[in-house]
């Protein structure tokens, strides 16, 4: 996914990079671009508000989406995905984010629209997702998200 890849290249990390490595690197660009550094011009305070807010935003979603954070909740995810049922899901712009009865809601990226329309078009939707979309693309939970906020 084009977002994904774009806040990797932000902060500079590949693909593996684990929790630490993605604090170090936002601490020092935070370092590098907090608005305070910048007095001289409002031009460039603004320029650097804009930049970090854009830092701070790839840096909690490639948290999210890590590989250590999702082991952590790995267990309740499988519970979610194998016993609860859908409620609702949305698509957009290849992210399709899937409501489940017990009140977790999950985002899934690079989805592609094919896909999509067969969840739309299955005789059980649930039974679609166990077997092409829940172990099949890159995910994050939205609930933890709203919980940390």
């Amino acid at each position: 996914m084009k977002k994904i890849i774009d806040y990797r290249k932000l902060l500079g990390v590949n693909k593996e990079a684990e929790l630490q490595e993605l604090k170090t690197v936002y601490r020092s660009l935070m370092k590098t671009w907090h608005p305070d550094k910048f007095q001289d011009s409002a031009e460039d305070k603004q320029a650097a508000e804009d930049k970090s807010k854009t830092i701070i935003e790839a840096y909690h979603f490639l948290v999210s989406i890590a590989p250590e954070t999702l082991n952590r909740s790995i267990e309740e995810y499988s519970h979610t995905t194998a016993n609860s049922g859908i409620l609702d899901f949305e698509y957009k712009a290849q992210v399709l984010k899937i409501h489940f009865a017990d009140g977790n809601v999950y985002e899934y990226f690079d989805v592609p629209k094919e896909v999509y329309r067969k969840l739309i078009n299955a005789d059980s939707p649930g039974r679609f997702a166990r077997r092409h979309i829940f172990n099949n693309y890159v995910y994050r939970s939205i609930n933890k998200l709203v919980a940390t906020a």
